[in-house]
């Protein structure tokens, strides 16, 4: 599997945030104190589409892949062009990928990598594909209200681009995924869909009790119950793909969660006593790119340490979020 990235050239400052909201008590090392992350970068007016052809035309340009091998192409994302048509439409025509390929996307956040590679390596197994382009690309700042501190410091927006063929099949492992809709109100745009349309009351903007502004057409994060539903739900995630795929954390070479924020990324580590040098923490200059996070995370660590992510290095990957959902696999890279 082969993998690249994009980021949007806009970068959002801790700095700058902290003239935003103009308040004594969140300042810019605050913000970093409570979130590990210092800066993030913003689609502005790219959408979906743009940043997963950029994506894909890195890929493109650093391997050597043609667009016209590609007979699948499988994108996850929860900002989506338009209601309809599927985005993956809009991608397949504007990189030239031919019309014998199968195209769509799928709607899931940070668990959609784990999601999107077992969907992969089912179409590979099962002949019906055999040149598979995974995307991930999410702008999801486009849904948060600038005064929400609660998700505007957290948040930022990437795209990514895998390569798969029927060669990558052994070297993705068994996976373990999970899904709890009691959890869908903790993670949440309330209106703009057909189970709330937008209307005037909608968009109405209010102050919660922290401060934070917003309306039904933003998002919501309950902070809290994520956090608890993290460390409650993926200890058990990382023993169960461990178990499934036979290996111990000891036999792993490198750990790769959802980059969610710093705080929990150190929690799951301390909990799991998974070693420092063994266990990936990249949100500093990113944030949370959702979907994103761990191609970009696995990527970025191949281009800094290439001596330690080398071939037949085995990587445990574990997503999870919004939905609730959640999902992890080992890859061994080639």
């Amino acid at each position: 599997m082969r993998i690249s990235y994009y980021l949007p050239e806009t970068v959002l400052t801790n700095e700058a945030l902290e003239t935003v909201y103009a308040n004594p008590s969140w300042t810019a090392g605050k913000i970093y104190r409570k979130t590990g992350i210092k800066s993030r970068h913003i689609a502005g007016n790219e959408l979906v589409s743009d940043m997963a052809v950029k994506a894909a035309q890195n890929l493109f340009a650093e391997y050597g892949v043609s667009p016209n091998c590609i007979d699948f192409v499988l994108l996850c994302t929860q900002s989506p062009d338009y209601i309809l048509p599927t985005t993956a439409c809009i991608v397949q025509e504007r990189l030239g990928i031919p019309t014998t390929a199968g195209a769509m996307d799928f709607n899931l956040g940070c668990s959609g990598y784990v999601y999107g590679l077992a969907a992969a390596k089912g179409l590979l197994c099962a002949g019906v594909a055999h040149n598979i382009l995974l995307i991930t690309s999410e702008t999801y700042t486009k849904h948060i209200h600038p005064l929400d501190r609660s998700t505007r410091t957290v948040f930022g927006d990437g795209a990514s681009a895998t390569y798969l063929t029927a060669d990558d099949i052994n070297n993705i492992g068994e996976f373990v995924l999970g899904t709890d809709g009691k959890g869908a109100p903790n993670l949440i745009i309330p209106s703009g869909a057909m189970a709330k349309p937008k209307t005037a009351e909608t968009s109405q903007e209010h102050e919660d009790q922290s401060g934070n502004i917003r309306s039904e057409e933003n998002i919501y994060m309950n902070g809290p119950e994520i956090y608890a539903f993290t460390l409650r739900t993926v200890p058990r995630l990382i023993q169960d793909t461990l178990a499934k795929n036979g290996l111990t954390i000891e036999q792993t070479d490198y750990i790769v969660l959802h980059q969610a924020n710093k705080l929990v990324l150190t929690s799951l580590r301390d909990k799991l006593d998974i070693p420092d040098d063994k266990f990936c923490i990249d949100v500093e200059e990113l944030g949370n790119t959702v979907s994103s996070t761990i191609p970009i995370a696995i990527k970025r660590a191949m281009e800094r340490q290439p001596e330690k992510l080398k071939p037949g290095t085995k990587i445990l990957i574990a997503g999870f979020g919004v939905g609730y959902s959640w999902g992890g696999t080992v890859i061994t890279l080639r």
